[in-house]
């Protein structure tokens, strides 16, 4: 090679292919690379020598260089709008062994599309026997891996046994005492699967209906039967975790006379329609099933939350923007939908939930009136 030979024309001497040549073909093959790589560099020692290799190597470097940042730019979109945000929605409807619940399915179909017109990733699962559950779950673990936010959604049938909730998949039939390890899924399973990996856990249940597998499992115990609750017992959740139930603890859900239940529907109309944090989105949801069921069901909630969230992104930015000033206090607004209650379990919960501020006081003072 001459020293009037350009870099250009030794690459086409030693390699046979210009620079854009090289730079196109590497952006579709990068295999190629390697290939031509080595070929030039036996026919440029055989042709042109050291300063011909040379060329041929810086060359192709600078090609596969080019090329892998065009095919990291591509990529950065796709990479940029990977979802942060998981879901597993289940709705258990129909039941095999017991009578069939209408809603549950229709729930979670409501709360999967509502969930996926706000960006998550949604893994659905729908009359799932006790196989597909583990399996569905197991999805959602993957799946959770990283996420910023992990939101599970359960409609369908619960219980509680010796203060632990237990779902149940529709081929459960809880005719012996050792169905509780291999017929149902125990829910403190996924909620510690959530707060391992994802760093804000949302935990929603409409699974405390009026349950006659129950009834079945309390007569395969025996003298344990009294080991079996009434709907499903308080959870107290981890750091960044806000658990919700369709009821107070211990009492029973409506399954719903159209075809949603009252909780159900409230949750799924509040995340369509609101820009509020879902502190406020719970209130609205607690307020809207107390005037459908005559205060009879008051939706409950327990939360370990470190920051305001909002389902909403752009409604989050925007209030991050705004300035605005912090809404009224969530215990003050509860205590306006609750103070008339007449249940000693709904004020009980209340003064739990809310036991560091002034309307706890007001809520035990009104148990107390209600037991004289």
């Amino acid at each position: 090679m001459s020293e009037d030979t350009s870099l250009t024309e030794a690459v086409k001497q030693a390699a046979g292919i210009s620079l854009t040549e090289a730079v196109k073909v590497v952006a579709c093959d990068r295999t190629w690379l390697v290939q031509s790589a080595l070929e030039a560099q036996d026919d440029a020692m055989g042709r042109a020598g050291y300063r011909a290799r040379l060329a041929v190597l810086a060359v192709l470097a600078l090609a596969f260089l080019l090329a892998g940042a065009s095919i990291l730019d591509a990529e950065l979109p796709v990479r940029s709008m990977a979802p942060r945000r998981v879901a597993l929605v289940i709705g258990n409807s129909a039941y095999q062994h017991t009578h069939r619940l209408e809603n549950p399915k229709n729930d979670a179909a409501e709360m999967a599309a509502a969930l996926r017109g706000l960006g998550f990733q949604v893994i659905e699962g729908l009359d799932l026997g006790k196989a597909a559950f583990d399996g569905k779950i197991r999805d959602f673990a993957t799946a959770l891996k990283g996420a910023e936010v992990g939101v599970f959604f359960y409609a369908g049938h619960g219980l509680q046994v010796s203060g632990h909730n237990y779902l149940v998949p529709v081929d459960s039939q809880l005719t012996t005492a050792s169905a509780l390890d291999f017929e149902m899924v125990r829910l403190d399973l996924v909620h510690r699967a959530m707060e391992r990996e994802a760093q804000t856990s949302l935990l929603f249940f409409d699974a405390c209906r009026d349950n006659p597998l129950s009834r079945n499992l309390a007569r395969a115990m025996g003298t344990r039967s009294a080991e079996v609750g009434r709907g499903l017992a308080a959870v107290e959740s981890g750091v960044g975790t806000l658990i919700s139930f369709s009821t107070q603890p211990g009492n029973v859900a409506l399954d719903g006379a159209g075809g949603n239940s009252p909780y159900s529907a409230a949750l799924v109309r509040q995340l369509r329609a609101s820009k509020e944090d879902l502190s406020a989105i719970l209130i609205a949801v607690r307020n809207d099933v107390m005037r459908e069921t005559d205060g009879r069901q008051v939706p409950w909630e327990h939360s370990a939350l470190t920051r305001r969230f909002y389902f909403d992104a752009a409604a989050e930015a925007s209030a991050r923007t705004s300035g605005a000033p912090p809404r009224l206090s969530e215990a003050a607004e509860a205590w306006s939908a609750t103070k008339d209650t007449t249940s000693v379990a709904v004020l009980s919960a209340f003064a739990t939930r809310y036991k560091e501020t002034f309307f706890a006081e007001l809520a035990r003072a009104r148990m107390v009136e209600l037991l004289k």
